[in-house]
C-alpha cells in the first residue's frame, strides 16, 4: 500500500529540492549590495512612526469578518447555482434560509455602525 504513494513523496521531494535550490542560487549569485537605505524600515512610502504593536480599532475586525462571511457565501452558491435545476424547491428554501442569515448578520453589524467611518 505504500508504494501507492511513493509518486507523491517524489514529486515531493522533487519540488522541495528545485525550491531550495532556487533559494540557494539566488542567495549565492544574486548581488548584495545592503546599504542604510535599503536596510531601513519601510512603510506606504514613509518613516515608520508608531510601533507595530499598536491597538486598532474593532471595526477593522468586522469589516475583516463581513469579507470572511461573504466570500464564503460566494464558495456556498456558486455550487448551488451549478445544481440549482436538480435542487428543487427544497434547495431553493435552503438557500433562501442561508442567505437570510447572512442578511440578518449583515443587518446587525448594520444596526451597530461598524460600517460607518468618523
Amino acid at each position: 500500500m505504500l508504494a501507492e504513494y511513493l509518486p507523491t513523496l517524489l514529486f515531493l521531494i522533487v519540488a522541495g529540492g528545485i525550491g531550495v535550490a532556487l533559494l540557494v542560487v539566488g542567495k549565492v549569485l544574486g548581488p548584495q549590495r545592503p546599504s542604510i537605505e535599503k536596510l531601513s524600515p519601510y512603510e506606504c512610502g514613509f518613516e515608520a512612526f508608531e510601533d507595530a504593536r499598536m491597538q486598532f480599532d474593532v471595526r477593522y475586525y468586522l469589516i475583516a469578518i463581513q469579507f470572511i462571511i461573504f466570500d464564503l457565501e460566494i464558495i456556498f452558491i456558486v455550487p448551488w447555482a451549478t445544481v440549482f435545476r436538480e435542487l428543487g424547491v427544497v434547495g431553493l428554501v435552503e438557500m433562501g434560509i442561508f442567505a437570510g442569515m447572512l442578511l440578518l448578520g449583515f443587518i446587525y453589524v448594520w444596526k451597530k455602525g461598524a460600517l460607518e467611518w468618523e
